[in-house]
């Protein structure tokens, strides 16, 4: 399919509101992070630079290539991670500990090891561990109505008539439009803080630090491809797709690197920009959803090269708009995912732990929900669930055992939301 025929209305809209909020709330936690780190603003623009620039190359390369909506930004966990370890650690030392990271999963991305473990892990305790992780867009948009109701409660209002009215326009796009416009006219805009400046990212010359290394790079691996590789992983497969989970964790791994040498925590997979992308609000055709991955990383390389022109903007946006319109644009994917995760008889024990896990939000070293919830959700059904291991399992050579793979079916409910 050539690229043209992949971008329509509904593929640019789906990629412009992944890329508003990729480049909004998450954001705001980097700039934050980086005040309390005490960085400069040189500083902060490169950080910002580095893990929108090279995210945004990231998915573009790999949608192209693999015709998927693969989407590629940064770890929001990690950069919260992060910020805490920057009042304790240099930038440069904690640049060192970056670079660590990218070459730790580079070297797992090419060893094989996280298809296998991702192909053994049960379909149902992927995909509740997927509702887990982003049942907060959906609870977050409703309290966003509590705290503002015209603002929120328009959106919802909008999208629920265009969804009813319309089918050729994703029901998400006249939802913000018509929100921007309350917003504005209410003067929820205000700019303030860092002044719009054209700011050339600089380089970092990156120090090892044994304290840095432990508390940033394990953790800092280990959510790279438990927390947003796995996402993303399990969000194509509940949408049909075969995604390539080693490159998306070789490239993972580049980018990593690559974003260390700008003070950058990471660039890497993104699950929640991946669950726009590949969601039914980017049109009916998955063979086109890839179309959104261009748009949306082609605004982050730009967000990425204007940084300190566009961040004064991001941070007038109100936070409730934001929260507002991510939820509305996750409704086809907790749908999907929870009908995967509990529309079969099997491994209903475990897939139950990893969504409670997952919307626990709890952390242990530093590692987030995400990936205990893939840990518990096994665990569980390794213990009480051991006969659906054996029903969905074939020996091969008798010492290797392969998860029997097949195509998540098209859930026709979710149209009706669309």
């Amino acid at each position: 399919m050539k690229l043209r025929e992949a971008l329509n209305i509904k593929t640019i809209s789906a990629g412009v509101l992944a890329a508003i909020f990729g480049c909004t709330g998450p954001a705001l936690i980097v700039i934050g992070g980086a005040q309390n780190g005490g960085l400069t603003q040189v500083e902060t623009i490169s950080w910002l630079f580095a893990i929108y620039f090279f995210g945004g190359i990231l998915g573009v390369f790999l949608s192209i290539r693999y015709r998927q909506p693969i989407a590629g930004a940064y770890s929001i966990p990690a950069a919260v991670l992060v910020a805490g370890a920057l009042t304790t650690n240099t930038l440069s030392e904690a640049s060192g500990a970056y670079l660590i990271a990218g070459i730790i999963v580079l070297l797992l991305g090419i060893s094989g090891m996280i298809g296998k473990v991702m192909r053994w892990i049960p379909g149902p305790i992927v995909m509740a561990m997927i509702v887990g992780a982003m049942i907060s867009f959906g609870t977050d948009m409703i309290l966003s109505i509590e705290e503002a109701p015209l603002i929120a409660g328009t959106a919802v209002v909008l999208y629920l008539l265009s969804t009813a009215l319309t089918k050729k326009v994703p029901a998400i796009l006249p939802a913000f439009i018509g929100t921007m416009v309350i917003a504005l006219a209410m003067g929820q805009f205000s700019l303030s803080g860092m002044e719009p400046a054209l700011v050339m990212p600089q380089l970092v010359m990156p120090t090892f630090s044994f304290e840095a290394i432990i508390s940033i790079s394990i953790p800092l691996a280990l959510l790279v491809i438990g927390a947003e590789n796995a996402q993303a992983t399990g969000v194509l497969i509940s949408q049909g797709y075969k995604p390539p989970i080693n490159m998306m964790t070789i490239l993972s791994g580049v980018g990593g690197i690559l974003a260390s040498l700008f003070g950058g925590h990471n660039a890497n997979i993104a699950g929640p920009m991946t669950a726009i992308c590949a969601s039914e609000e980017a049109g009916e055709d998955k063979e086109k959803r890839y179309g959104s991955v261009i748009i949306n990383g082609t605004l982050f390389i730009l967000f990425g090269i204007f940084a300190g022109i566009a961040v004064p903007f991001v941070t007038a946006m109100p936070g409730t708009l934001v929260g507002t319109i991510a939820g509305l644009a996750m409704i086809g994917v907790l749908l999907s995912s929870l009908q995967s995760a509990f529309s079969e008889p099997k491994f209903q024990v475990g897939a139950f732990f990893a969504l409670i896990i997952g919307i626990s939000g709890i952390s242990f070293f530093g590692i987030s929900a995400p990936f205990w919830s893939l840990l518990g959700g096994v665990a569980v059904s390794l213990v009480i669930e051991q006969k659906d291991f054996k029903d969905t399992a074939v020996n091969e050579g008798g010492d290797k055992i392969k998860i029997i793979e097949k195509e998540t079916p098209k859930i026709e409910s979710v149209s009706t939301i669309e």
